[in-house]
């Protein structure tokens, strides 16, 4: 199957589940991640389970965790 970003992210498979974080408050508006069976990871809206998906590879995900970790997104948060 080729994986490509913006494809429904219900046909997307790879390595377990979906996963969103464990401090999700249940309300269905959290971003869910899954890693791919080539190492990439595909994000999705939980409110839009079938809705598309974004594929980031190792090193995109590298440089948005490191960025996340060092509150270069913490404008962001609501």
């Amino acid at each position: 199957m080729e994986i490509f970003n913006g494809m429904a992210s219900d046909t997307v498979e790879g390595r377990g589940h979906w996963q969103k974080a464990q401090r999700s408050n249940g309300n269905g508006a959290c971003v869910e991640m899954r890693r791919l069976d080539n190492g990439e990871v595909a994000v999705r809206n939980s409110r839009f389970p079938g809705g598309p998906a974004l594929v980031f590879t190792p090193a995109e995900m590298d440089a948005m965790m490191d960025g996340v970790r060092n509150g270069e997104f913490d404008h962001l948060a609501v």
